[in-house]
């Protein structure tokens, strides 16, 4: 027998619904795990620097630990684990209030929050040391000196690696469906289940993907070049002929 394509399954009855929810949990865990990865990611990558030596062993503890540990497997760990180690209350409010959405969350933070740290790691020391020379001579200290000069710089250095790191950050975000989370490839694999149209549910999650990465991409890429600092970021133009 020859498959039947049925592409209206993607917007017929409740799968439309399921779809924009699972696009709007996507950008939620994206958006929340993002901002505790930068914030993780900044500091540890400064620690490493900079930092007194236990804070420098303990970021790159933090760095190692999460560079060989699977995201599946810390993803469990906060799911299953951790609720374990708090009081019985505290348990049953945490899974009444979308244990599984916090847990993915957290768990996708901190993980791409030691990914992070290497970027921003790599991009301090790409500084040459007169800037941090030339800032504390007006008087600033290290920790003024890094947090007005140094870090600001750096990230306007390391959007192109940052991106690469959103962008892997977003689709890792589909591990989450593994612990419950109702995320895009969720609901996807929840339509092929009703409709048994694998194609057309698994096709409408990759090209939503595919869009949702491209956006992310230029928006980026826009950030990028109004963020450039002349003489430190090299832009290649058209040869003229």
């Amino acid at each position: 027998m020859r498959y039947q394509f049925d592409w209206s399954v993607l917007w017929s009855g409740q799968t439309g619904q399921w779809l924009l929810q699972g696009i709007s949990t996507t950008l939620e865990i994206s958006v929340l795990a993002w901002l505790l990865a930068g914030v993780l990611g900044t500091l540890s990558g400064a620690l490493r620097t900079a930092g007194p030596r236990p804070f420098s062993a303990l970021s790159a503890f933090y760095v190692e630990f999460f560079r060989n540990v699977p995201l599946l497997v810390w993803m469990f760990f906060w799911y299953f684990g951790i609720p374990l180690l708090l009081p019985r209350l505290a348990q049953d409010w945490l899974f009444a209030h979308g244990a599984e959405f916090w847990a993915g969350m957290f768990a996708l933070g901190v993980y791409h929050g030691a990914r992070f740290s290497e970027v921003i790691r790599s991009g301090i020391q790409s500084i040459p040391k007169t800037q941090l020379e030339a800032a504390l001579s007006t008087g600033l200290t290290v920790t003024q000196a890094y947090r007005f000069v140094i870090i600001p710089i750096a990230l306007r250095l390391l959007i192109p690696p940052i991106t690469n790191e959103s962008l892997n950050l977003l689709k890792n975000s589909s591990v989450a469906l593994t612990i419950g989370v109702a995320e895009l490839t969720f609901q996807t694999r929840q339509i092929e289940t009703y409709t048994a149209k694998a194609f057309e549910a698994l096709t409408a999650g990759t090209l939503i993907y595919l869009v949702l990465c491209l956006g992310l991409s230029a928006f980026m890429a826009v950030l990028e070049k109004r963020c450039a600092i002349p003489g430190l970021i090299a832009r290649v133009t058209p040869a003229e002929h």
